[in-house]
């Protein structure tokens, strides 16, 4: 099955590297590309893409507001942010709207591929090389503090994963840390996934700050 993707930048280098190399891939194709955040939504409404590759600062409309209407639009459209680190104060609110993914552009283009097929599967992705300062940074203190989310219905097991994933551990280190299988941790990532109505893996890290579960302190 062909992943079809969209992609949202303003200089049109970023975008003919990107589509140079999704060229290349067989199982990628892109659907359409844009050079505003309002050309973005319009293509997302009018292709459906699987995913859309998203730089934040665009003319017109910037990167988190068409992230949100894209994300809260027909067809729903999965969304990878992809951006540099001086766009670190507006990587939470994207996410926060629905981003699906976060990646540097200095990333290597097979990464960048790797990424788009992982998202474009159902599952988040943070760029590990950025995890860590993503928690540390910003996501602990974003622009304007959240009301807390209280997490419910969720076993002392399930707060356990949650609390872990929102630290950035994959899954094999949360088996290592809780001493049971990666199985069992994709067991639970999946109905905290259902339990909390998140969109996906991205969507519990923050609701594991929402919650108070996580700060960045810890």
């Amino acid at each position: 099955m062909t992943v079809r993707v969209v992609l949202a930048d303003d200089q049109p280098l970023v975008r003919a590297a990107l589509r140079m190399v999704i060229a290349d891939a067989p199982d990628l194709e892109v659907a359409g590309e844009a050079g505003t955040g309002v050309e973005a939504v319009r293509l997302a409404e009018t292709v459906r893409p699987d995913v859309v590759v998203m730089d934040l600062r665009m003319p017109e409309m910037n990167g988190i507001d068409a992230t949100r209407l894209i994300t809260s639009g027909p067809g729903g459209a999965h969304v990878i942010v992809l951006t540099t680190f001086d766009d670190d104060d507006h990587v939470y609110g994207a996410l926060r709207a629905g981003a699906s993914g976060f990646l540097v552009k200095d990333m290597a283009l097979d990464d960048i591929l790797a990424a788009i097929r992982v998202v474009a599967a159902g599952d988040g992705l943070i760029a590990p090389s950025v995890t860590r300062r993503l928690i540390e940074e910003f996501a602990g203190r974003p622009p304007s503090a959240p009301k807390r989310r209280p997490v419910d219905g969720i076993t002392e097991r399930e707060r356990e994963v949650l609390t872990l994933v929102g630290r950035g551990r994959s899954n094999t280190e949360i088996a290592a840390d809780l001493v049971i299988s990666v199985a069992t941790v994709k067991t639970h990532v999946t109905r905290l996934i259902a339990k909390l109505d998140a969109r996906d893996r991205v969507q519990l890290v923050i609701i594991a700050y929402e919650s108070g579960l996580v700060s960045a302190t810890q």
